[in-house]
């Protein structure tokens, strides 16, 4: 079956291409013009804005933050911690329930190091996941369902450039679309002193990782850290250093490099103590989440309190003048309070506004969360409406190219063709 949607306004993930009827048939784009086929399912929307399915480029999912994800309009997860691998996930590719998800598997860290000091000494790992880890299981009687923790597939605890160098093989191996490096002392998270990749080791993972064609993205959340990536060779940065205001020295070190920015506003907020209760407010979030995604969004990190969000946006504006790719996403996991501040698919639109609030126009904004995403992560099927790709479709009322809170007027959202039920 044939979906033509016609709509008042088509976003293809760089450009805004005015009004346009878009058709879809097996999962793909058919074509993009002016005629609407006579044998196709019509969908008429002509005050509605036709976008690529938004792209969050930093989570921790399972399949019930896959199937929140779906219902805010993000069609694809990348997940940085977790075991969402290729062998593990043939079911959420052909569920179309879901978002898609790519993945990491588990990040390289020494014993002990991040991101082990985030969970609270009495926090019962058989009832609740590890960071990141899937689930969906089962709770006991009169409990709603709660995250199982699940072992990694492999454990990446790295102490040497040898031992980085192995781990990194086993990741390819298992399936990781792309490698990710833990470089963090503890000192945002209120931990100082954690064990710490040193330089040598991170070379040697970054280099094994090229080594091996994969793409490496490094989490840190100070400019030292930053640093020691660029240092490295890294390709992405999975998080915006929160330590203290930019430098010139740090931007052009970054935007030198040619390495992306996975802002992770959202998560820096919500580490100095700022929740997502005005999101959980708004009646296009409110009826979408269950309780316990209710309170985790009301609730924050609070690690660093001492940090200043203005500082943050300012370092956004920054690296987009420097020309720095920088891409959407959240770092949300799941749904327990201290990890709050956050929830699957609504913080993505949050953090669109925060694009904004830094100054970046609303385009910049949503290319971030598609075309550019997409690009960086090589995902050549996705990200863009043009002929051939996906039909990963979401669909909103009003115009968020210029008034970008109208990302979340959610009208309707197509993952592979199939168009989503109502929430």
């Amino acid at each position: 079956m044939r979906t033509a949607i016609v709509a008042g306004r088509v976003f293809d993930g760089t450009t805004d291409l005015g009004r346009k009827t878009v058709v879809i048939a097996d999962g793909l784009i058919e074509s993009i013009g002016d005629a609407t086929p006579t044998d196709a399912e019509v969908v008429l929307a002509p005050g509605a804005t036709l976008l690529p399915g938004l792209i969050d480029s930093h989570v921790h999912t399972d399949t019930a933050g896959l199937r929140l994800a779906l219902q805010f309009g993000v069609t694809t997860e990348l997940e940085m911690q977790g075991a969402n691998t290729a062998r593990d996930r043939t079911h959420i590719t052909e569920d179309d329930s879901l978002a898609d998800v790519r993945s990491a598997g588990f990040g390289l860290t020494p014993p002990g190091g991040h991101p082990e000091e985030l969970f609270p000494k009495d926090f019962n790992p058989q009832g609740g996941a590890g960071r990141g880890g899937p689930g969906g299981g089962p709770g006991g009687a009169g409990r709603p369902p709660r995250p199982e923790r699940v072992d990694p597939i492999v454990r990446a605890k790295v102490t040497t450039p040898e031992e980085a160098v192995d781990v990194v093989g086993q990741l390819a191996r298992a399936g990781s679309d792309y490698i990710k490096f833990m470089v963090d002392d503890g000192s945002v998270e209120g931990h100082p002193g954690l064990p710490m990749l040193d330089q040598a080791t991170l070379n040697a993972g970054v280099a094994e990782a090229h080594r091996l064609g994969l793409l490496t993205v490094a989490h840190a959340l100070t400019i030292d850290a930053t640093q020691m990536s660029i240092d490295a060779g890294i390709d992405g940065l999975a998080h915006l250093f929160m330590d203290r205001p930019h430098t010139s020295q740090i931007i052009d070190a970054i935007a030198s490099s040619g390495a992306f920015v996975v802002a992770c506003v959202v998560l820096d907020a919500s580490m100095m103590g700022i929740t997502g209760s005005a999101l959980a407010d708004d009646p296009r979030v409110a009826g979408k989440l269950s309780t316990e995604w209710d309170e985790t969004l009301r609730s924050s990190f609070n690690h660093y309190p001492q940090g200043r969000l203005e500082d943050v946006l300012a370092t956004v504006r920054a690296l987009d003048a420097a020309g720095v790719d920088l891409l959407i996403g959240t770092d949300v996991s799941q749904p327990l309070p201290f990890l709050g501040g956050l929830a699957h698919g609504a913080s993505v639109h949050q953090e669109l506004q925060y694009f904004v609030d830094a100054g970046l126009s609303p385009v910049t904004a949503l290319t971030a969360a598609t075309a550019v995403a997409a690009r960086r992560f090589g995902l050549t099927d996705r990200g863009t409406i043009a002929v051939g790709q996906r039909a990963d479709l979401l669909l909103v009322d009003g115009d968020p190219t210029t008034t970008i809170s109208d990302s979340l007027n959610i009208r309707d959202v197509w993952r592979r063709g199939i168009r989503q039920p109502s929430a």
